[in-house]
């Protein structure tokens, strides 16, 4: 059943499948003969890719996936940990018929896609970052308190690891959250819609969505073990790498991690991309997935 009411996208339909244990929410539409897999992050859904869909669907089969724990898929009580989560991906990928897929992801998602490429190297094509890094032990440098004039600390960070809290203090008030968190991280919060900040709230707007969200933070622990088990260069498919308001933290470290990788920034945006800047996002990816 839909927790979430979305305006109909031309050309896509709403599936589900039974993967790895848990029952995934999934957007599909286009015609081409090779699979794209879009993965959202936090505290967002599939709708974040509702920009790049209708193009995108020109020359893939383009999937967007509500990851374990968002929107409509379910909502477990455990296997929250991104390797899990890839293989949630990878049996989905499966499902639909395909050996391998072109692997895209954005915040938390860009973290499943990067243990998607990491753990089934043989099932992808080629991989798209922005925004993200898979977790590891550099995390625990992340500031808790912001010098004198920092904007935008990350304070959800820490806040998400905490159990049982954020529930009681969000829960039925998440459009609060979901507005402070695009007036001071996003780099355009006029290219967000009443309607698109209303789908994104009532997506987390519950108890159970909350702490399955918040449950992709607890994880990192366990994420952080099992990157320091992957190869010292763990990404061997073709890679693009971009980023917004993050490159200067971000891209020296995604640069170690591929032996093929692109990177582009694109000044002056925010954190979430696929919202805000999806013409300059399409021309890359286009660019890329040649």
């Amino acid at each position: 059943m839909s927790t979430t009411n979305y305006p109909s996208l031309r050309g896509f339909e709403h599936e589900y499948a039974d993967v790895n244990g848990t029952r995934l929410h999934y957007v599909i539409g286009g015609q081409g003969d090779d699979l794209m897999v879009l993965l959202p992050g936090w505290p967002r859904t599939w709708w974040q890719f509702r920009k790049l869909m209708p193009k995108l669907a020109e020359r893939f089969r383009v999937v967007a996936v509500d990851i374990r724990g968002m929107g409509d898929s379910d909502k477990p009580g455990c296997g929250y940990d991104k390797k899990n989560m890839a293989r949630d991906i990878y049996e989905l990928v499966r499902s639909l018929g395909y050996s391998k897929a072109h692997i895209c992801g954005e915040d938390i998602g860009g973290m499943v896609a990067y243990s998607y490429a990491v753990n089934h190297p043989e099932a992808t094509d080629k991989l798209a970052l922005w925004e993200t890094i898979h977790p590891n032990e550099g995390f625990y440098g992340i500031p808790m308190l912001p010098q004198p004039a920092q904007d935008g600390l990350q304070w959800w960070l820490a806040f998400n690891m905490v159990k049982d809290l954020p529930e009681a203090v969000f829960t039925g008030r998440f459009r609060t959250v979901q507005d402070w968190i695009i007036e001071h991280y996003s780099g355009s919060p006029e290219s967000y819609t009443e309607e698109d900040r209303a789908i994104y709230a009532a997506a987390y707007n519950t108890s159970d969505a909350i702490r399955a969200g918040n449950a992709w933070y607890q994880e990192w622990h366990q994420d952080m073990v099992d990157d320091k088990e992957y190869p010292e260069t763990p990404i061997t498919v073709p890679t693009l790498f971009l980023a917004g308001k993050s490159a200067p933290l971000i891209f020296p470290m995604i640069e170690k991690k591929a032996a093929d990788i692109r990177t582009v920034e694109l000044a002056g945006a925010g954190h979430f991309l696929s919202d805000e800047r999806p013409d300059d996002l399409l021309a890359v990816l286009d660019d890329f997935f040649v």
